[in-house]
This record gives C-alpha cells, structure tokens and sequence, in this order.
C-alpha cells in the first residue's frame, strides 16, 4: 500500500502515519508503556516504580487572539494532552523559535502569562530554548514538551478500554472552533447576527482546555480512557479512541450535549460542527459502574456532559445513531475549520486593504 500524500494542512492521515511514521521509532525501549499511535495524545515510559507521561506540540501563538489570551491557549493546548492521561500535567520544556518582528513587550505579555498559568496548573517551568530566527512566524512560533509524574495506577491507557464501557462527551462540539472563529472575525459574526451573539461566542474560548475535566475524571475513577477532541472535532476523536482502543463504538448523535451559540456560529461560518477542530472537548470511555458519579462530579463543577454511546465489539468501526437511524459514521478526513479559517482570513485581509 502506497501512504497517501500530505494533507494540505493538519494532521497526517492515519494510513500516511501507519506507513510511514510507525515503522519508524528509533531504538526499542521496554521502559516504554505507551508509545506513539494515532488517536493517543500522549506517550509513557516506566522509571524505577514511576510513570513519565509526556506530549509535545506547537506553541502556538496567534497575534489576533491577543497576547495574554493566546499564550494562555497555548500552555492548554499542552497541557490538556497529559491530563488525559490521568496524571496531571507537572514539567514543562519549551523551544521558543520566535519571528523577527516579535518585540521585548510581547515576549513578556505572552511568557508573563505562560508563567501565571504554569504557576496555577501546578507545572514547572525545566529547560527551554528562546531566540529569534529568520524565517519563523505566527502561529508556530516553536514547540513544548510537558510532563506528567505518577504511578501505573493512575495511568488512564486508553488499550484498557472493555466492550460496554460507556462513552461521555463533555462541552459538546465545535468548542475551539467557536473560540478560534469569534476572537478572529468578530465582525463576521456582528454582521449576521449581533454583538450580542458576538460576546457569547467569545466566552467559549476559555472552555478551550480538558484539564479540569481529565482531572474531574481521573479522581472519581472507572474511567478506561480519554481523549482531547482536536483534530476532525468529535467525529475524529471517536475514531480515535476506537482504533487506540481496537474497539467499535456506537453513539446517538442526539444525546450529545450542544451550546446554541456553538451551532450558531458554525452555522455562519459554514462549518459542520461534529466534524470541526473542538479543544476543549473531552471523549471518555468510563465503565458502567462509575458513569453516574462521573457525570455527577463534571455537573458539580458547571462542566456540560452527558452519556452518548458505548464501545462495542465490532473492531475499530463507528457507528452512530440520528434522525435516519442506524448507520456507519466516515471519517471527516479533512477539518472543516482550517478551510474557513483561511477562507475568512482572505475576506478580511480584502476588507482591510
């Protein structure tokens, strides 16, 4: 089988990540409990009688966003990937490639706020790499690592994940989207339907994180697994944690918790929420057990969640449940944000000249 090409932008394709990336991991270590797979948003290796949980990504600063606003993003968008481990997020390396034009103000509006919010989160701060280079720009202006330190108990490995398991959803979908879409083109939003709807919107954008929500989790317990809505918005995270699981999955569509001003701004945009980009949106596979003081215990804390589905035998297939019955669920592919995202900066840079 030939892997297919690049998408033009995202993340690669699984069947691009299985033939080429996988095969391909360096030196075999048995220290490692969990590895890189597609639909895991985070790896694990055991030292002594400890867990190392760790993620890396972008760091991600977008300058429409604001600085504060953005750099506070960014560390979520990090740390959110090892709290869906179980054990919270602890360390942080960070490599800070900036571009020419980002002056000393700026560096420290958005490290100030990197600070604050580390110092919040309980993550320290341990190695890192700042300087500014020809050739980088916004909104990849680098990349972090963070850390997580904790036993295999408390290890959320979503391979443990049982036919029946019950599948939560929290938020609902489209959360980054929404977040993302009304701080960038307000006046898109003002224009179809109001500022009102405009302020609405951009309260979303501190929804745009799953720490509070894994660590909800994690300390009730009974959950097998969980896993950050990103890429491909909630569609895609099922198909992700199905095939991290080798488990099939069915879910009602119907029972999948929403926000009248998500849909609504999806509905400007053009964008089919389900299939859109929605950090913040966190997918658990909890046993059945443990569903009620899960939903109980995200309720008490103004978390929106609600019961959709259930892992199922029937290998790494989603099926899902709406109006029209019964019926397999494809795979979005490609995310509907990156394309209006750019669609919309367009229209703006042409209003603006």
């Amino acid at each position: 089988m030939t892997a297919k090409k690049l998408p033009q932008l995202g993340k690669v394709t699984p069947e691009f990540f299985d033939e080429v990336i996988f095969p391909r991991l360096g030196a075999p270590d048995d220290a490692i409990v969990v590895g890189p797979q597609h639909g895991v948003d985070f790896g694990a290796v055991r030292i002594g009688d400890q867990i190392l949980v760790m993620s890396s990504d972008p760091f991600f600063i977008s300058p429409a966003l604001g600085w504060e606003r953005a750099a506070w993003f960014a560390l979520h968008i990090l740390a959110s990937d090892v709290a869906v481990s179980g054990i919270p997020p602890r360390f942080l390396a960070v490599d800070l490639n900036l571009p020419p034009e980002m002056d000393e103000e700026t560096l420290k509006a958005i490290w100030g706020t990197v600070h604050e919010e580390s110092e919040r989160l309980g993550i320290a701060v341990v190695s890192g790499h700042t300087a500014r280079y020809a050739g980088c720009n916004y909104p990849m202006v680098g990349g972090a690592t963070v850390l997580g330190v904790g036993t295999e108990s408390e290890l959320i490995d979503p391979r443990r994940a049982e036919v029946g398991d019950r599948i939560v959803i929290t938020k609902g979908p489209a959360v980054e989207t929404t977040g993302l879409m009304s701080v960038q083109f307000s006046e898109f939003i003002d224009e179809a339907s109001g500022p009102k709807t405009t302020e609405a919107a951009q309260k979303i954008f501190y929804q745009m994180s799953v720490v509070k929500d894994a660590a909800i989790c994690a300390r009730v317990g009974g959950v097998s697994a969980m896993h950050d809505a990103t890429e491909c918005g909630i569609w895609g995270a099922l198909f992700e944690m199905g095939r991290a699981a080798g488990k099939g999955l069915v879910v009602d569509k119907r029972k999948i918790v929403t926000q009248d001003v998500v849909l609504e701004v999806c509905e400007i945009f053009d964008i089919d929420p389900y299939k859109a980009i929605s950090e913040g949106t966190l997918v658990a596979a909890v046993r059945p057990a443990a569903v009620d003081d899960v939903l109980a215990a995200l309720h008490a804390e103004g978390i929106p969640a609600s019961v959709v589905g259930e892992l199922t035998s029937a290998g790494d297939a989603v099926e899902v449940i709406d109006d029209r019955g019964r019926h397999p669920l494809e795979h979005p592919e490609v995310d509907p944000f990156w394309i209006r995202f750019e669609e919309y900066l367009a229209k703006q840079a042409e209003r603006n000249a």
